[in-house]
């Protein structure tokens, strides 16, 4: 008989770390920052603080103990005592994707976590294994994908053991596996101008300059080294020069430990990434279940000529987890769209697309953006001065209307549309892109609109729906009435597809 078995006994501790970790902000603030506040909101913040931390300090060794799983032949099951019981049973088949990811804290104690994603809708369609031996993930990753034969003498623990198994994702692979890409220093160095985060450290190298002055000021005057330091442009521009040079080193140091060793592999029936230095992160997805594709630049992107590859699944790994569905985040262009035949040989990206008509640009710049109006209305009311400049509030109304004005333009130029063969594809975007494609198949529902200027104009937008979690939504506004009839045909060829594979 399969015996149930708890959670790993240092989950108990990893909770803790991880409670400790998400109250840094709040024991700086209460106990540090304001720790000799008498306001009656930090009083009392503190003491709702203690409750709720002890409480949940409690809670923890408790949950350790009322929860159980077994992965019996065909099922992962679950279990809760508490006051109540709880049992729910996952079959094998509702599993979509297996991540397995190693934190700082995993790496001390030669642990690991793994992730079980399923087509279940709800709390319940994500199951976490917070600490796990890596033979145990091992384990568990091979008896989901059904690769462990279970025999009744050995299935004690609800897991068949193997001692020729190896802990390493890497050495797991069968043999065909091809390795597609893998990050340059240069491709690294790329990756961390993507991100304006450097300059902010400008205003506070120039608020740490002022506030030196004013340190040094003796009688309004500066005195002695600071005085000819402070007094000199030229120096406080080189000290500018370092700070930034420092702040660009960081950023080429975060991108490197986050992205670090990142590798993109693929065999015939899943594709593999891996990532991370401090923390490890690994994942794999099967390639039946990718619903669509999209490739997306956003404006600095754009600049380097850089994309970033997302792949749409069946059971997403949920909101906080969407960039584990990502390729390599900053791949050149033309890789990015090479690699998306490489690893899925079944969709065809279509270089040459449909432009929008000419009525649908006079369209959208007629069209009153109620943004626009909505803030300017508040500025001239408020009649807000910016930057100590009188009257500055119609100043940065005329800014916002060119803003919106030139991302009009630009959404009208990007946007692209085309049918081609089973696959449709969308472009989209201003300042930024997106580039959608998805198979005839994998789309579940579709959806026409028009309002009174479309038809006026013959004009429609379309909406796709793909199964994923949550379920993605992709519009495509004001095509042709004539297209958008025939890709609701086309779509309908769906149900004949459908019924043959049947």
């Amino acid at each position: 008989m399969i015996e149930e078995k708890r959670h790993h006994p240092l989950t108990i501790l990893y909770d803790i770390w991880e409670l400790i970790k998400n109250s840094f902000f709040f024991i700086i603030l209460l106990f540090v920052i304001q720790g000799d506040s008498d306001f009656w909101l930090i009083t009392y913040g503190r003491m709702a603080f203690i409750v709720i931390f002890g409480l949940v300090l409690l809670y923890i060794p408790i949950k350790w103990l009322t929860r159980t799983y077994i992965f019996d032949e065909t099922s992962l099951q679950l279990q809760r005592k508490f006051f109540t019981t709880t049992k729910q049973t996952i079959p094998y088949t509702k599993i979509q994707h297996v991540k397995r990811k190693t934190k700082v804290f995993h790496r001390l104690f030669n642990m690991t976590s793994l992730t079980v994603e399923t087509s279940i809708q709800g709390d319940g369609g994500t199951v976490n294994f917070d600490v796990l031996t890596p033979k145990e993930a091992t384990q568990i990753e091979e008896r989901i994908q059904g690769k462990v034969q279970g025999e009744e003498g050995n299935d004690s623990a609800g897991i068949v053991l193997s001692d020729s198994v190896e802990a390493n994702p890497e050495q797991q692979r069968e043999a065909g596996v091809t390795v597609h890409f893998t990050p340059t220093k240069r491709d690294t160095l790329k990756a961390s101008f993507t991100s304006f985060s450097f300059i902010a450290v400008i205003p506070i190298a120039g608020s740490f300059i002022s506030q030196t002055e004013q340190m040094f000021r003796v009688d309004g005057e500066v005195e002695g080294f600071f005085s000819s330091i402070l007094g000199s442009w030229w120096m406080i521009s080189l000290f500018l020069l370092v700070v930034v040079l420092l702040a660009i080193g960081a950023g080429v140091i975060w991108t490197m430990l986050r992205y670090g060793k990142y590798e993109i592999a693929s065999d015939s029936e899943k594709i593999y990434i891996t990532k991370g230095m401090l923390e490890e992160s690994y994942f794999s997805i099967t390639k039946d279940n990718v619903q669509a594709v999209s490739v997306e630049q956003s404006f600095m992107k754009r600049m380097l000529g850089l994309a970033e590859v997302k792949l749409t699944s069946a059971g997403g790994m949920g909101e906080d987890d969407l960039e584990i569905n990502t390729l390599y985040p900053f791949l050149p262009v033309k890789r990015a769209y090479a690699m998306i035949t490489e690893l899925l040989p079944a969709y065809q990206v279509c270089q040459t697309m449909e432009r929008l008509p000419r009525r649908t640009f006079w369209l959208r710049m007629l069209m009153p953006s109620w943004f626009w109006i909505i803030v300017t209305a508040v500025l001239y009311f408020t009649k807000a001065d910016f930057f100590g400049v009188e009257q500055s509030w119609w100043i940065i109304s005329i800014i916002l209307l060119v803003l919106i004005m030139v991302s009009r333009i630009l959404n009208y130029v990007h946007s692209r549309y085309v049918l081609n063969d089973q696959f449709v594809q969308f472009k989209t975007g201003g300042f930024t892109t997106s580039l959608f494609l998805s198979k005839r198949n994998k789309i579940i529902e579709v959806q026409a609109t028009r309002n009174i200027l479309q038809k006026k104009l013959g004009l429609a937008s379309l909406v796709t729906v793909n199964r994923a979690k949550p379920v993605e939504h992709t519009e495509m506004k004001d095509v042709p009435v004539g297209w958008a009839s025939a890709f609701y045909k086309w779509y309908m060829a769906r149900n004949k597809e459908v019924e043959m594979e049947h």
